[in-house]
């Protein structure tokens, strides 16, 4: 896959240290795929009986595979979901040359899904996953099924000031700067940061899911490549941003042959959600969700409406009723 996003050039990866195990919930299974200079760790969910279609999730910036447990659950019964953990994000060590761009973390996806011979999915993919799921789709579209872009990170002219500081840490050293800056800064107080930008409405997270949460953000903070994974990734997003000509995201979006649905929150604070009617008309073949209360991560927020636009999706394209009508369903 060619790109004109220059790999960032860093010497081979130490081995990850020692850390608490990452959270498995019930029904999940965890393994390591091996690639030449990649190792992931991938979280499935096999569905519940022989047969069904292949799924694949693809999350975020600063998120894992953890992001998708509640829709990979709720979708068993029609997909055999598959969600990796981005080179160095989850319980993957950082790639050996170091590529956190857009095209880096595709290239990524496309190696395993190549290797297991998993192809055609339906790929799933939030935010930063969005971003590289629909290059998957534009350069690969013989390994795409369906397409569900969950706030997906394409190009904005006006970034939404809320979204400034995740923006920010792109910068070279600035990751560093905040990473000593917040050193006193409890797992629990960090938590909370993150759902109050990612959540439409915090509250809605139950004090278990918190408890969680905050064992996760306590297990990362152990990883001495947390920070450089974030703010590379970050860079990466800024530097799809300035793609023009055939590698630009929005050029790729018209290029993705696969159906696809688009889920937009209202109260997203890092994906302005005037950017809906956009990507629906950039998406050839596109149907959009938009969801009043949600904020970034919907699929957390509110799986069982995004499980129903997923299986609808699904369905339809099974029966060969592609719609492109960008319809504007809200819950």
């Amino acid at each position: 896959m060619s790109s004109t996003e220059p790999p960032d050039t860093l010497a081979a990866a130490a081995p990850a240290p020692l850390v608490s195990a990452v959270q498995v919930a019930e029904g999940e299974e965890l393994r390591s795929v091996s690639l030449p200079g990649l190792t992931l760790n991938v979280r499935s969910r096999p569905g519940t009986r022989a047969g069904l279609e292949p799924a694949l999730y693809v999350h975020g910036l600063g998120g894992s595979s953890q992001n998708w447990s509640a829709l990979m659950a709720l979708l068993a019964d029609r997909v055999e979901g598959e969600a990796p953990d981005l080179p160095g994000f989850g319980d993957s060590p950082p790639p050996d040359d170091g590529n956190y761009s857009v095209t880096g973390h595709a290239r990524a996806v496309i190696r395993m899904l190549d290797a297991a011979g998993r192809g055609p999915v339906h790929l799933i993919g939030n935010s930063l996953g969005g971003a590289v799921s629909t290059r998957v789709a534009a350069v690969r579209p013989d390994l795409v099924r369906t397409l569900t872009l969950v706030s997906p990170a394409l190009p904005e002219i006006r970034v939404q000031r809320s979204a400034w500081p995740t923006a920010l840490v792109a910068l070279p050293g600035v990751a560093s700067l905040f990473a000593r800056l917040t050193r006193d800064w409890s797992a629990e107080d960090r938590t909370r940061g993150m759902m109050a930008l990612c959540y439409g409405d915090p509250a809605r997270v139950s004090a278990e899911g918190f408890e969680a949460a905050v064992r996760e953000m306590e297990r990362r903070l152990q990883l001495p490549y947390f920070w450089d994974a974030m703010a590379r990734s970050a860079r990466g997003i800024v530097d799809a941003y300035t793609l023009g000509g055939q590698h630009g995201l929005w050029r790729q979006a018209e290029r993705v042959l696969a159906p696809t649905l688009l889920v937009y929150g209202a109260r997203d604070q890092l994906v302005s959600y005037r950017m809906a009617r956009r990507a629906a008309a950039a998406f050839r073949d596109a149907r959009l969700l938009t969801l009043p209360d949600a904020g970034h991560v919907a699929m957390m927020e509110y799986p069982e409406t995004v499980a129903r636009a997923v299986r609808e999706l699904m369905d339809d394209t099974g029966r060969g009723g592609h719609r492109g009508d960008d319809r504007d369903n809200r819950s």
